[in-house]
């Protein structure tokens, strides 16, 4: 979400005549889009502020803007520890950044603006796409969820979700720029339809999207246990550009830990939904996200956090160790755990969703995979000269692009298909010759340097497109 907003920032500043400063070049705006989940985004953002004094310094007129989840949080605080910081703003009104620049450049003085609400829906804004072939579509906003350890619902509000039409049109026009994949995204986003009334609406978008030609691939983020119904697996099993990939936040696999986070749901319930999805998809790469050393998690919570994560079978897992977020209801808590304990029981989730990643990767040794080409995901690339990019599922597949049906220089955006002969815990490797290779426009888009930009889209439809009974049926995660 920070990294589409960060999209929809750069959009902005271009459409009020700004440029994108070169690598080598000292910049005369820097934009922070801040992250306040965990502490280290607090150190980080003071440290880089600190480190851009002295270059402020010796570059006259050079301005400093703040922005996002810290700066909602913050406020002028912001400036009274960084006063060379020229504009702050906050998470309902990234929209203002331009004019507060101009306002502080005239004033010649720090402008903060926080409001307290949305402002204006950032779809409604311009977005400069980082990618030639993945676009991310935001479906709403905010979340209605009260998790003690989280801040993110006092920084980003309640939920507002937006009409199905503006997304399916803001989907649209990225296909119509090239955009072979797009991810949904949402704090949760299985609760959308929640604002218009329809239970059910994040299936029935799923669908929509199912007949939308040219799109190749349908991912979403996140959905929440508590909300997932069946409509939706039924959706993701029968719509062929849908993905087989879930990301299904765990956060713990204790009953009592997850009831002391106001996580309304338990673990057989979680286990329960994740046996649905297999039954379903067979093949679904199924991640989560587990928070380790939660105020009050006794050695026995642990165990039941690591019974599940051996039962769930993770392909991967984001994996936390708990941080307390002032204004929250767990940093009251007089339980912390100390930091040694939280450290010894990291080392041994790790260790043990290591174990369960590699088994799960070594599954797919000799099988065929297509992958759309990323432009660098792979730290080794250069060196093996390799190229990297991800499954329908998710996973990161870095290969050698030599073979007879090579057409042409595989680029970012292309599509390949490659067997698969070595796996390791994060990623596959295919090392044999390319089976396919399909440019796209995607991939001309990337050799001529063109990213897509899109328009801000606000069209109030109501409607979904294809009726979900019209919705072509599928058995995977393939284009039409």
């Amino acid at each position: 979400m920070n990294v589409h907003d960060s999209e929809r920032l750069a959009g902005l500043l271009e459409d009020a005549g700004y440029v994108r400063a070169s690598d080598d070049a000292t910049p005369d705006v820097v934009v922070f889009n801040t992250c306040a989940v965990r502490e280290n985004a607090d150190n980080r953002l003071y440290g880089n502020l600190g480190h851009l004094r002295p270059v402020k310094a010796g570059h006259p007129g050079m301005q400093i803007a703040v922005g996002g989840c810290l700066a909602q949080k913050d406020r002028s605080e912001i400036v009274k520890r960084a006063p060379w910081v020229d504009v702050v703003f906050g998470t309902h009104n990234i929209g203002s950044l331009p004019a507060l620049l101009d306002r502080s450049r005239h004033n010649d003085e720090a402008e903060v603006e926080i409001l307290e609400a949305l402002d204006v829906f950032p779809s409604t804004l311009p977005a400069r796409r980082d990618s030639a072939h993945s676009g991310w579509v935001s479906i709403s906003v905010g979340c209605n969820n009260t998790c003690t350890f989280c801040i993110v619902p006092s920084l980003r509000g309640k939920e507002r979700d937006r009409r199905p039409g503006e997304v399916l049109a803001e989907v649209e026009a990225l296909v119509a720029e090239g955009v072979l994949e797009v991810t949904l995204l949402g704090q949760n986003v299985n609760s959308y339809g929640v604002e218009f009334g329809d239970r059910l609406a994040f299936g029935k978008l799923l669908r929509a999207c199912g007949g939308i030609e040219g799109l190749e691939r349908v991912r979403f983020t996140s959905p929440h246990p508590r909300d997932f119904t069946d409509d939706v697996i039924a959706a993701m099993a029968a719509t062929d550009n849908v993905c087989h990939q879930l990301h299904m936040p765990l956060q713990s696999g204790s009953d009592r830990v997850l009831k002391a986070m106001r996580r309304s749901y338990r673990s057989e319930r979680y286990l329960g939904i994740l046996d649905r999805v297999r039954a379903a998809m067979p093949d679904a790469a199924i991640t989560t996200d587990i928070i380790v050393g939660f105020p009050g998690e006794t050695e026995e919570d642990f165990a039941a956090t690591l019974d599940v994560v051996r039962r769930a079978r993770f392909s991967s897992a984001f994996t936390f160790q708990y941080s307390p977020r002032p204004g929250t209801p767990a940093a009251e808590l007089d339980e912390q755990v100390p930091k040694a304990v939280v450290q010894e029981r990291y080392d041994r989730l790790i260790a043990v969703q290591e174990e369960m990643s590699w088994a799960a990767n070594k599954e797919l040794l000799g099988r065929t995979v297509e992958v759309l080409v990323a432009q660098s995901e792979g730290r080794k690339d250069g060196a093996t000269r390799r190229l990297t990019g991800r499954a329908r599922d998710g996973r990161l597949v870095h290969f050698a692009p030599v073979g007879p049906e090579i057409v042409g220089e595989v680029r970012p955006g292309d599509v390949v298909t490659t067997r698969v002969d070595y796996a390791a815990p994060h990623h596959l490797v295919a090392d044999g010759a390319v089976l396919s290779h399909r440019r796209t426009r995607a991939g001309d888009n990337w050799e001529a340097g063109v990213r897509p930009q899109t328009r801000g889209v606000s069209l109030g439809l109501p409607s979904f497109g294809v009726p979900a009974d019209q919705a072509p049926a599928g058995d995977g995660c393939r284009a039409g």
